[in-house]
């Protein structure tokens, strides 16, 4: 595949094989069987990797088919409004709050309104941008649209769990305890330890559309799952 023709489309079930081994292509499946086809990106020590998912390079079906399914994943939880971390985060965080029918959602941000107020705001890191010193913060007037409600915070990966670990804390400064947690993908189970490191079971609370593990290379050049 070429690098842009990934994630702009959905397959049928069953269209391409989900076990054995994987060369550049790791195929993900949603609850409903149908298939997205990942690129496989190498970690550092070489000998492990990961599926990767752009959300905003994703086709537009492919977006909305995510949100659809994430959105009925929480609407259990009477969410009254959606939260959505940065950057990529945004995209699925609007998609899945037009999906249950809200009439806006609220953005956290990196970057520093002159308004906004440094106690509500907590660094931030990415395993995508591991070297880039960030804040993560909230627009002080938005507070009104979360106090006292039902709250879903959302993000399009969780990997290492750093950025839903950073949103929690600046939710927390606020006095906002989310009953969900969303993202389209579950990279793994890494992110566990770090969530529920506060002593609050965080990683009860997480849901995603689907779940991809870290793969080991095999002595062909290709990858499998352990």
């Amino acid at each position: 595949m070429q690098p842009h023709d990934f994630w702009q489309e959905l397959h049928p079930p069953r269209s391409f094989p989900t076990s054995g081994e994987f060369r550049d292509v790791y195929v993900a499946e949603l609850p409903d069987g149908r298939q997205l086809r990942l690129p496989i990106r190498v970690l550092a020590d070489g000998e492990h990797a990961l599926a990767s998912l752009i959300i905003n390079q994703a086709g537009f079906s492919v977006q909305e088919a995510l949100a659809q399914v994430l959105a009925e994943r929480i609407a259990a939880h009477d969410v009254d409004v959606v939260v959505g971390l940065p950057t990529l985060g945004l995209t699925l965080a609007s998609a899945v709050a037009r999906a249950l029918g809200h009439d806006r959602y609220v953005p956290l941000g990196t970057s520093r309104k002159f308004w906004y107020r440094e106690e509500l705001s907590v660094s931030l890191s990415s395993i995508t941008t591991p070297n880039q010193e960030k804040r993560l913060y909230i627009d002080p007037r938005m507070l009104p649209l979360l106090q006292g409600k039902r709250v879903a915070l959302i993000d399009d990966v969780i990997s290492s769990g750093a950025s839903i670990v950073s949103g929690l804390e600046l939710l927390s400064a606020c006095a906002i305890e989310p009953v969900v947690i969303g993202a389209a993908m579950l990279q793994s189970e890494r992110w566990r330890e770090r969530v529920d490191a506060s002593g609050k079971l965080w990683g009860e609370r997480i849901v995603g559309v689907f779940s991809t593990p870290i793969l080991d290379r095999t002595g062909n050049g290709g990858w499998r799952r352990p």
